[in-house]
């Protein structure tokens, strides 16, 4: 089972199925950004910025609970229901330095994902692939082989010109249109991400 993790979805199966983040931080945004205003207009020392203070920390503890149950319910459903679970290696890292997208990524929680269901796969008996960071997954057909030099951003859909050869080859009786490949993982009829 191959695991594609996203912003606009928090993880895309192979099979199609598509995980929804509960997105904690976002949720909450406007109540700590109003929360932090009230406490930055305390007085120091006081006795209402420390209340201020314990309410701020509280609602920073209700978000990360939020985030780690979820992650927790996720990961133990594929540890127990999947026998190999394939990831991609991601540089959580390098991503965050992008400050368009640094706050989304970091509130998806990607590399806790990875560490619970390294530790969840080997407790339930399924296995845990890491694919390597630079393997073109998207650019690459999952039945031939056949794949993109280069493949633009903007587009988030493979079509393989060989499928209808391939499948044939395969005994598959493929499509004579083209087959659509979404993430390494071939699907028919399967809309673009994003969309």
């Amino acid at each position: 089972m191959g695991i594609d993790l996203g912003l606009q979805s928090f993880a895309v199966l192979s099979d199609g199925e598509r995980i929804e983040s509960p997105q904690p931080l976002a949720k909450a945004q406007r109540r700590l950004r109003h929360r932090q205003r009230l406490h930055s207009r305390k007085q120091r020392g006081s006795r209402t910025r420390r209340q201020s203070a314990a309410g701020l920390a509280r609602l920073h503890r209700r978000i990360r609970c939020q985030r780690a149950d979820f992650l927790h319910q996720a990961t133990t459903d594929l540890a127990k229901t999947k026998s190999v679970i394939v990831v991609e290696d991601l540089s959580g890292r390098g991503m965050i330095r992008n400050r368009h997208l640094s706050r989304s990524i970091a509130d998806a929680g990607w590399s806790e994902f990875r560490r619970m269901l390294a530790y969840k796969t080997h407790w339930y008996g399924s296995q845990l692939v890491v694919a390597p960071r630079f393997y073109p997954s998207s650019k690459t057909c999952s039945t031939c082989g056949q794949g993109k030099a280069e493949m633009p951003l903007g587009q988030r859909v493979f079509r393989c010109a060989a499928w209808a050869r391939c499948a044939r080859g395969a005994g598959l009786g493929g499509p004579p249109c083209g087959h659509t490949v979404v993430s390494g993982v071939p699907q028919r009829g399967v809309a673009p991400l994003g969309t």
